[in-house]
């Protein structure tokens, strides 16, 4: 690849990183995400399994004889390895056989179930996840405001520039691919469902080698998109496909599917918050559902820019997708892990960072400045609940995550204010 012309990604740091300390890193993620343009980058040599030259000649040699295609300079890259899961031992094994860090990486685009894998790889092949271009990544935020800064209390307020809704839609969208980048706000879409057609009419078979329904898989996709960014449970999506698409669906399938879904990274859903916040409140363990990409959810409902104008309610939702996926981005890079929050009192939060010293920031998301005084206020009100808890442990910053707010700020009553186009990592 040329090396020259590689747009950088957050996740860069993690894999030299890693690198550094195992002897295998294995990144994963959704097909188009980056992940082998990523990989060569950080490589020195590469062997491609999805190559069709000579019939598919670098697959069946890896069939076999996996070791065989271990020689060459390191790092080398290997993608798309769980093509051949005896791929994943051979390194294992070669990588012990070395002792030596930094040998290879392993793209993985799919989780194969684990026939054929001995070994877990544990203390060898490291695992890193990776997402969609955030916000940043794909230059569409300016990152005056640093995440890992602003949980760490450095913060500095400043003028960020009016940003008008039709951008933020035009964001959502597109989405984070970065072979959408340079496509138009019509391109996209096409984009977006061709990545659900070749997902769903090769990858789910190719994965375990199974024959599912393809009408109820693409019923219960919808059903998603329909209900992105919410804690609907599997008999509320069984519901919904048989309201709203007249279809039928049972829920042992629904439970079944989703599990392929995650397994393609397809989905990649928000878990909830608990960690001892409140001792004596119980909290709802409903995970919130998103779809790895926002433009996925907007492909599934067909959604343009003109409908979603007349629609804020489902334009809300996908942007707190939107913000959700790039602060799993940014905390990810610091150790982070985002999460949400509910109880049986009705209190929510819409995202929470949990920081790796234990701490964590609470975070509301709102399209318009006119609904920041009232996530602020929701912000204050469980945050002083949970500190009236015997036990509670609050929120060591609140903050509003913004779509059309032209600075970053701290109110007066220490709710900061930042706009999603002025975050970064």
């Amino acid at each position: 690849m040329d090396k020259e012309n590689y747009r950088k990604r957050i996740i860069d740091k993690t894999v030299a990183e890693y690198l550094s300390m195992f002897g295998a890193v294995c990144i994963e993620g959704p097909k188009w995400c980056g992940k082998t343009w990523t990989s060569s980058f950080h490589s020195s040599s590469e062997i491609f399994m999805g190559d069709p030259s000579g019939n598919f000649q670098n697959r069946q040699l890896a069939q076999m004889s996996p070791n065989l295609i271990l020689d060459g300079k390191t790092p080398r890259l290997i993608d798309e390895w769980q093509e051949v899961p005896p791929i994943w031992d051979a390194v294992r094994y070669e990588v012990d056989r070395r002792g030596k860090n930094g040998q290879f990486i392993l793209t993985g685009s799919a989780t194969p179930n684990h026939k054929g894998i001995m070994h877990s790889g544990a203390g060898r092949i490291a695992k890193i996840r990776m997402h969609t271009m955030s916000l940043y990544e794909s230059g569409d935020s300016s990152g005056v405001v640093s995440l890992s800064e602003l949980c760490r209390g450095i913060f500095t307020p400043s003028m960020t520039g009016e940003v008008s809704l039709k951008n933020i839609i035009e964001l959502i969208i597109r989405g984070g691919w970065p072979g959408s980048l340079g496509g138009g706000i019509y391109e996209s879409p096409v984009l977006a469902n061709e990545y659900l057609n070749a997902v769903i009419d090769d990858d789910v078979y190719r994965i375990d080698g199974i024959r599912r329904d393809s009408v109820k898989m693409r019923l219960l996709l919808r059903s998603l998109a329909r209900n992105e960014s919410t804690t609907a449970s599997n008999k509320t999506l069984v519901n919904d496909i048989k309201i709203i698409d007249d279809g039928e669906v049972d829920s042992n399938t629904v439970g079944a599917y989703l599990d392929v879904f995650n397994r393609l990274f397809i989905t990649e859903n928000q878990p909830p918050f608990s960690s001892g916040i409140r001792s004596s409140v119980r909290i709802k363990q409903a995970e919130k559902r998103h779809f790895t990409d926002p433009s996925l959810a907007c492909a599934l409902l067909n959604v343009t820019a003109e409908s979603l104008l007349n629609d804020l309610e489902t334009l809300g939702f996908l942007f707190e997708s939107l913000c959700e996926r790039d602060l799993r981005i940014y905390a990810q890079s610091f150790g982070g892990k985002l999460y949400h929050y509910q109880d049986y009192k009705n209190n929510e939060i819409d995202a929470v960072v949990e920081l790796p010293d234990g701490n964590w920031c609470a975070f509301e998301i709102k399209l318009g400045a006119n609904q920041i005084d009232s996530a602020a206020e929701n912000l204050i009100k469980i945050s002083e609940q949970i500190r009236e808890e015997p036990k509670g442990k609050p929120p060591v910053l609140l903050g509003v995550i913004c779509g059309l707010s032209n600075a970053s700020y701290q109110r007066p009553d220490g709710v900061y204010v930042i706009p999603i186009t002025a975050l970064k990592d």
